[in-house]
């Protein structure tokens, strides 16, 4: 069996807003603008007005993570995801360590707009994590 390469999608009000924060935390890279246009903004001019900023896309530039798509729906988010990316910032930490690193990262994330929800204290079975939101309130974790 063969591994597969998947995508993970994004329902979001500003498609290029999220994906940039996204391409902040991750170290993602957006794509070059479209054959024929000096820039996406260029690219998104061409379009009709319905049309405009309706997606980006952001992609691990060593080509080892999954693509991160992001589209523009109508309404705005209301429960909590049903699927959510954990950013293994402390892999290999243990404790006072970890919890260091995890608490750096969130510093840096909430500097580009992620808030900071709840810090789940390591137990007999877990170690630490941080659950944040993004920019427009998504969930997601350090982890």
């Amino acid at each position: 069996m063969s591994i597969k390469k998947f995508q993970v999608t994004f329902d979001c009000a500003d498609p290029e807003r999220v994906a940039r924060f996204w391409c902040e935390v991750l170290g993602y890279v957006a794509p070059s603008p479209p054959e024929g246009f000096a820039s996406w903004d260029a690219y998104n001019d061409s379009l009709p007005a319905e049309e405009r900023g309706a997606w980006f896309a952001c992609s691990d530039p060593m080509g080892e993570g999954p693509r991160l798509y992001f589209q523009r729906v109508p309404e705005g988010k209301v429960v909590k995801n049903r699927v959510h990316l954990d950013v293994r910032v402390g892999t290999g930490l243990v404790g006072e360590e970890r919890l260091a690193a995890l608490e750096a990262e969130c510093a840096r994330l909430e500097a580009l707009g992620a808030v900071k929800v709840r810090v789940l204290l390591a137990d007999e079975e877990n170690e630490s994590c941080i659950s944040m939101q993004d920019i427009e309130g998504n969930e997601f974790c350090l982890d």
